[in-house]
């Protein structure tokens, strides 16, 4: 029997998470672990990024990731912290997609579940919904919690809803470039730049401060040496400002885009991929882990007997 061919098959991963769901996370994390990763997970002492994010998961429960995660909450969390920072408009939110007025709306808006990941519909004229599907849609979504599956705690807690936003572009109309940083305490080692969201040239790059081209992901191993984009306007300032969201946190990755070369948030995530990334090369997952110090999370709940090795 294929071990490793059955264990990538996606629909065998969840049908196990679904069979392991009265399992505490201290058993289900490396279970999943081992079945994504494809390796034993070290609890003990956790070097890279990946294993540190499970660690994270299973001893930093901080009540306000609660709130940093609700793409709803954290929208006063980010005004009172940094009162100048702009948001994305926000429309409305409702509980359930019946209780939404669509009349009310511009032809134009986001549509996503605040408590998740991959429930965005792009809406540019509203006059095409579907309306039965995205009803479907969004009653499966609301009754979904991420936590099940990637046992990322601070989503057990939050109350689901449907929140739209304004819909934001650039001048030709296309999405706005992501720009996601990657926080330690307050420091910040590199930018992710998303170009081509929403489209099949979706691509991923890594640049630190100074602007210099970061070979962390497995497509970056085909970029040539010289391999250049435009430092954006106004990125300096986003580097700044995710420091100061993310002062405190062992780490976190903050989002912004950059819309008319005005600073927008984004969201926090703490646990990119959930932990289970296999798209970054392992020397980034070894150096991104050294970067994340536990000793800066303050363990409420039970440790690992063996003292935790970070930096």
């Amino acid at each position: 029997m294929d071990y490793k061919k059955i264990v990538k098959n996606k629909e065998f991963r969840l049908k196990m998470l679904d069979m392991m769901s009265f399992l505490p996370d201290r058993a289900v994390v490396p279970i999943q672990f081992r079945l994504t990763m494809h390796k034993r997970l070290n609890l003990r002492n956790p070097q890279t990024m990946n294993e540190k994010l499970q660690w994270l998961k299973l001893y930093d429960h901080n009540s306000l990731h609660v709130k940093l995660v609700d793409k709803y909450m954290v929208r006063k969390f980010v005004k009172e912290k940094i009162p100048e920072l702009k948001l994305i408009p926000l429309l409305g939110k409702w509980d359930k997609y019946d209780e939404i007025d669509f009349d009310s709306l511009p032809d134009n808006f986001v549509i996503k579940c605040n408590h998740d990941s991959g429930s965005v519909k792009i809406v540019r004229n509203k006059s095409e919904i579907n309306h039965e599907e995205f009803r479907k849609f969004f009653r499966d979504r609301l009754q979904n919690n991420p936590y099940t599956y990637g046992r990322e705690w601070p989503y057990k807690h939050v109350k689901p809803c449907i929140i739209i936003e304004k819909l934001m572009t650039e001048a030709n109309g296309n999405l706005p470039v992501d720009y996601k940083f990657f926080c330690f305490n307050g420091k910040v080692d590199t930018v992710m730049v998303c170009t081509g969201r929403g489209t099949s040239e979706q691509r991923f790059y890594f640049f630190d401060n100074q602007w210099k081209l970061h070979k962390y992901n497995k497509s970056a191993q085909e970029l040539p040496d010289d391999f250049q984009i435009d430092k954006p306007e106004g990125i300096d300032e986003l580097f700044e400002l995710a420091a100061k969201l993310s002062e405190g946190e062992a780490f976190v990755r903050i989002d912004f885009y950059l819309i008319n070369n005005e600073p927008y948030f984004g969201e926090y995530t703490f646990y990119p991929a959930s932990g289970f990334d296999n798209n970054i090369l392992p020397l980034a997952d070894e150096h991104l882990g050294s970067l994340i110090d536990l000793n800066v999370v303050k363990v409420k709940n039970k440790m690992p007997k063996k003292s935790i090795s970070t930096v």
